[in-house]
């Protein structure tokens, strides 16, 4: 059987060698050479950071993408001002829809993004959190729209992904730059709105803790700040492939580098949680 396998296999490699001799001898050429030409990608966008969050977030247009949909909704519910994205010297985090809410297939809830990873509290009739009996933990569900949040904490949100000041490969260093963003110093997340909420922020790095580990850690006994106490965001460049800039030691870029008229543009697609430093 073996051998008659082997002859099978000797035939079929002689008829396609037939075929490719059969295209040369009618001039097919089934193959050609192709000079390859070292080309950079441009990293430029020839347009400021608010015409490229309008561009991809509206109407497909060349692009063919509404990938910054969501972010633009968040925005507008917060009644934040787009001229913020037209403003010289920043750097801006954008937010790929999949950084808010990656849909499960069966129950159309988000099951990754923002609305996920910090879900709403569930309340009583009297708006106390319905408490876990067993871990002790408010009962949450994950948000389905931006305004099962507040506009204050979606407003503040957004407002930690500006930062002041131009940073990106050509001044990235690979331990943590600190920067100073657009949310004021001493922003609190809204009591017992969601899992932000119970978020502990610290300004300084744990002193216990192994360099680079981030461990989120929440308090659902006393009050969490949710948001960085300094309204800061630290930024590094990271060796790995693809995603070489990374946000607070935690979240990796989507894609970053991208230049605007009016500063950078790095693009994330997993959540971004809004403080450097988090431990009791």
């Amino acid at each position: 059987m073996k051998k008659y396998k082997n002859i099978q296999k000797g035939a079929f490699f002689l008829l396609v060698s037939a075929a490719l001799s059969s295209c040369s001898m009618f001039g097919l050429d089934v193959q050609k050479d192709h000079e390859y030409i070292k080309k950079e990608l441009d990293p430029n966008l020839y347009m400021t950071a608010r015409q490229y969050l309008e561009t991809r977030a509206i109407v497909p247009t060349k692009l063919n993408d509404t990938v910054f949909k969501y972010m633009k909704l968040g925005l507008d519910y917060a009644g934040i001002d787009l001229a913020e994205y037209e403003k010289p010297g920043r750097t801006f985090l954008f937010l790929h829809n999949d950084a808010i809410r990656v849909l499960d297939d069966k129950t159309k809830l988000p099951k990754s993004g923002f609305w996920f990873d910090l879900p709403i509290v569930l309340k009583d009739a009297n708006g106390a959190p319905i408490m876990d009996p067993v871990t002790l933990r408010p009962k949450t569900r994950p948000a389905t729209k931006w305004s099962d949040y507040s506009k204050e904490t979606v407003k503040n949100y957004f407002l930690y992904l500006i930062l002041q000041g131009d940073y990106g490969f050509n001044n990235a260093i690979t331990s943590n730059t600190t920067l100073q963003t657009l949310l004021p110093p001493g922003t609190v997340a809204k009591k017992d709105e969601s899992m932000l909420s119970y978020l502990v922020t610290k300004s300084t790095p744990d002193p216990a803790a192994a360099a680079n580990t981030v461990v989120f850690t929440y308090n659902f006994t006393g009050a969490g700040s949710g948001f960085d106490p300094d309204g800061k965001i630290n930024m590094k460049i990271v060796y790995s492939d693809g995603t070489p800039l990374r946000i607070n030691d935690f979240s990796s870029d989507r894609s970053a580098g991208q230049i605007a008229t009016n500063g950078q543009v790095h693009v994330f697609g997993t959540t971004v949680y809004p403080c450097r430093y988090s431990y009791l």
